[in-house]
């Protein structure tokens, strides 16, 4: 058996240049970093990515504790953007790489002299992968957006609430940029596919430059499951339904003893059947509201008051205890506190200590997916200082001298 950690990491020899801010191209390079990628990202000198200053920042540093993470395994090159000069050795870079990654508004780069002509002159070969609000074509392409708003108009922020009965307080969204982040993931998508396309052509066939275009309201519309052709085939609109399912019963949020909250997802009739015996009520499973799951789902606020009544003797940690010895689909609403201290997450190396040079110890999401050993997606340093590695690109990828990147310096390009 070959030795696995003597492999390289799977994306090793992939060279990409991050022409991103805020969260959806850093993040689609991220990913792609993390799985052994070369991701060589510029940033503005001196502040660098606005994102460095986002969530809490400790005492005396200018940067946040988050941009460990979000900037990790990423080479930082300083470039000022306005600059001619700057431009200038983009487009060098540019011809140095298999993909370019941007997320700025549509036409922006274009004004600067780094539009898709502009790269695919610089580069023939290089993919070029365009996240934004709304896409790079129709009507809607100049609209400012950000995540949230790509969340509003691909349909999710609709659903993530309660019924107007319940409440008039206005949807909730996730607690994090969920719109940004599953752009970058169908970035990484089109760029690996891209990259598949041109290594498996066939001999002497010529392939034009591949433009991935990523809309951050295209890509949460994706994930709405059945909403589209319910609507399409019934003139249903599907509604926000709280912590339930419109389509399955039992699957909801249950109280506790101690004033936590239990999820339970029983939503088979054999599941049902092993949740009735735990709660000591095997008479439910013969009850006619209850005999299968479409009279669950028309029964559900009485079936939901019936296991409410028992979840509500139980403390949390009783509850997951009865619910697994059953073998049902459960758990208590995990906080971060939790995320941290869960064996399962540290046994896969999804909670990581790991070392930063600025903060000293950091909590770490492990990378994703598992490519199985040493050699797959790993963290491999942590987010960079601004320009951290731009002499080390400029000198090696580039070819320039101590003495070009020292003008280069003097006048501001970098």
């Amino acid at each position: 058996m070959s030795d696995i950690t003597s492999r390289p990491a799977p994306l090793s020899g992939l060279r990409i240049l991050e022409l991103g801010h805020f969260i959806a191209a850093p993040f689609c390079t991220r990913v792609l970093a993390d799985l052994g990628a070369e991701v060589i990202k510029v940033e503005p000198p001196g502040r660098g990515d606005p994102v460095r200053a986002w969530g809490q920042t400790p005492e005396g540093q200018s940067t946040s504790v988050w941009w460990s993470v979000h900037g990790r395994n990423k080479k930082s090159v300083s470039i000022n953007l306005k600059d001619p000069a700057g431009i200038d050795l983009v487009r060098r870079l540019v011809g140095e790489v298999d993909a370019v990654v941007e997320n700025f508004k549509p036409g922006q780069l274009a004004k600067w002299g780094l539009g898709p002509d502009d790269i695919a002159a610089a580069n023939s070969d290089a993919v070029l992968v365009q996240i934004s609000g709304f896409g790079q074509t129709g009507p809607g392409r100049d609209r400012a957006a950000f995540g949230l708003i790509g969340e509003a108009v691909g349909g999710i922020r609709h659903l993530t609430g309660y019924p107007p009965a319940v409440t008039d307080l206005p949807p909730v969204r996730t607690g994090i940029s969920i719109g940004d982040s599953i752009a970058g993931l169908y970035g990484a998508i089109g760029l690996l596919a891209a990259i598949f396309e041109k290594r498996v052509a066939r001999a002497g066939e010529d392939l034009p430059n591949r433009r991935v275009d990523v809309a951050l309201t295209d890509s949460v519309l994706s994930l709405m499951e059945g909403c589209l052709p319910e609507y399409g085939y019934f003139g249903s609109v599907r509604q926000p339904h709280g912590s339930s399912l419109p389509t399955t019963a039992p699957s909801n949020a249950y109280p506790s003893r101690d004033r936590k909250w239990f999820l339970i997802g029983a939503n088979s009739d054999s599941l049902f059947a092993r949740l009735c015996r735990a709660m000591d009520r095997v008479a439910l499973t013969d009850d006619p509201r209850f005999i299968d799951n479409q009279a669950r789902v028309r029964n559900a606020e009485a079936l939901d008051q019936e296991i409410s009544a028992w979840t509500f003797t139980k403390t949390i940690d009783e509850l997951e205890a009865a619910m697994k010895e059953v073998d049902v689909p459960s758990s208590r609403i995990y906080t971060v506190a939790d995320i941290a201290a869960d064996p399962q997450f540290r046994a896969r190396g999804m909670i990581q200590d790991v070392a930063d040079p600025r903060l000293g110890k950091v909590l770490h999401p492990g990378a994703v997916p598992d490519m199985g050993g040493d050699a797959g997606a790993t963290v491999r340093w942590t987010g960079p200082e601004v320009g951290a590695h731009t002499d080390e690109i400029l000198e090696g990828l580039l070819g320039m001298t101590a003495t070009d990147i020292d003008r280069l310096r003097g006048a501001g390009t970098i």
